[in-house]
This record gives C-alpha cells, sequence and structure tokens, in this order.
C-alpha cells in the first residue's frame, strides 16, 4: 500500500499526459508515451526478469481512459489498443520522480535495437 495518496489524476484535453498530485503536495505531468512504454503490465515487462519488451513507435499515443482499480491504482487505456498495465499510486510516483531517468533508459535501449519512437 502507498504511503502516498493521489488527490488528483487529469487527463490533458489533448489526452497526451497524465497529471497526478499528491496529498504530500507533489505533482507530476507525466506523458502518455512515457506511460505506455513503461507500463507496468506482462505485454511489457514479461513474466519474470529478462523478458522486458521494448515497445517502439508510441511517441503519439494517447490516453483513451483512466478506470479506477481498488483504491490502490488505475488502469490507463492507451489510443494503440493497450489497456492492461495497472498503475498503482507508488508506481506513478516513482515515474513522476525517476521518469526522465527511466526514459532515457527506453530510448537507450531503442536505439541498442535499432527501434524508434516514431515506429519500426
Amino acid at each position: 500500500m502507498s504511503e502516498f495518496w493521489p488527490t488528483e489524476l487529469k487527463v490533458s484535453k489533448d489526452r497526451r499526459q497524465l497529471s497526478v498530485a499528491f496529498d504530500d503536495g507533489t505533482s507530476f505531468a507525466l506523458p502518455a508515451e512515457m506511460l505506455r512504454v513503461l507500463s507496468p503490465s506482462a505485454e511489457v515487462k514479461g513474466h519474470g526478469p529478462g523478458q522486458e519488451v521494448t515497445v517502439p513507435g508510441k511517441r503519439n499515443v494517447s490516453i483513451t481512459a483512466v478506470h479506477p482499480t481498488g483504491n490502490y491504482a488505475v488502469r490507463i487505456a492507451f489510443d494503440d489498443g493497450h489497456d492492461s498495465g495497472i498503475f498503482t499510486w507508488s508506481y506513478l510516483r516513482e515515474l513522476g520522480q525517476k521518469g526522465g531517468e527511466l526514459f532515457a533508459e527506453y530510448e537507450r535501449k531503442l536505439s541498442e535495437k535499432a527501434l524508434s519512437r516514431d515506429g519500426l
């Protein structure tokens, strides 16, 4: 269970960003592309160590829906059909705090695999 609770979740009008505010006063603007490519789903993370997938071509992905999941998370649906990631409050906060470095690592992996944010 998270020690921090969200006080607001808001999808931007262009559907390319999720704003999250927490009860300690911190807030983050999380790009849809980052949420999609760093999704905690089995499709992206795999079912065990070493099974992670580097997902290319999601630069223009948008958020279509945010569904509450219990009192601990949300499930985010994207316009590419992906909707199986359960984003806990702790994970959303981690993405807010470390998203820059996590996304830089994602971009490094894309480069290593000769993939692109715009497609294969």
